[in-house]
């Protein structure tokens, strides 16, 4: 009897080979030729897997974004109110080797979607979602008294996201200008500069 083929695990594995290949080389490396190579398929095998390389792009960017998710639910856990909003910032910005490397999963994605619609708008909703979470949390601060600044709520959340994004971009094709110093730096100033308590010491601190 013919083995069953694992469809789910094959399309995870075709993901992550393109993940490592572009991390390594960027996109220019990710070739359907090579994909197909490194995951051990034959040439031209992929398309029973995935309609096309902008589908399997996206794919190496939703496991690069269940990544930031997993580092959010991690760094947030049991935090409410500006110490949730903070470590979220920590999270989301490219600090350790792991975050690095995915942002240069998300340059690839970014440079796919100057030629797809379907690639521009996916990224589209993802910020509208940022952007609405983000809001809301820096409203709840506020009105607990943790932010206290004439900046708008709208200002505030479009800050954070650029610097994000602004560090995403330099971690990856600039590194000595966005160094985890750097960067832990920048978000540090952004919270004394909207009146953010400091946080918490342990006492092991």
């Amino acid at each position: 009897m013919p083995k069953a083929i694992d469809h789910d695990q094959r399309r995870r594995d075709i993901i992550d080979v393109t993940w490592n290949l572009i991390v390594k080389g960027g996109l220019e490396a990710a070739t359907m030729r090579e994909i197909a190579s490194e995951a051990g398929f034959a040439n031209g095998a992929l398309k029973h897997y995935f309609p096309g390389k902008d589908d399997i792009i996206t794919g190496a960017y939703q496991r690069s974004m269940d990544q930031v998710m997993a580092r959010i639910a991690a760094a947030s856990e049991g935090l409410t109110g500006i110490d949730a909003l903070r470590a979220i910032a920590r999270a989301t910005t490219p600090l350790d080797a792991e975050s690095r490397d995915s942002a240069r999963v998300l340059l690839a994605f970014w440079e796919r979607g100057l030629s797809s619609e379907e690639i521009r708008v996916a990224y589209g909703e993802l910020l509208r979602t940022w952007h609405d979470d983000t809001i809301s949390r820096i409203a709840d601060c506020r009105a607990a008294g943790t932010i206290d600044t004439d900046a708008t709520d709208e200002e505030l959340a479009g800050e954070l996201i650029m610097m994000n994004v602004g560090g995403t971009v330099l971690s990856a094709i600039a590194p000595e200008f966005a160094t985890p110093a750097m960067l832990n730096a920048m978000v540090d100033a952004f919270f004394r500069r909207v009146g953010a308590p400091e946080p918490a010491r342990s006492d092991a601190s």
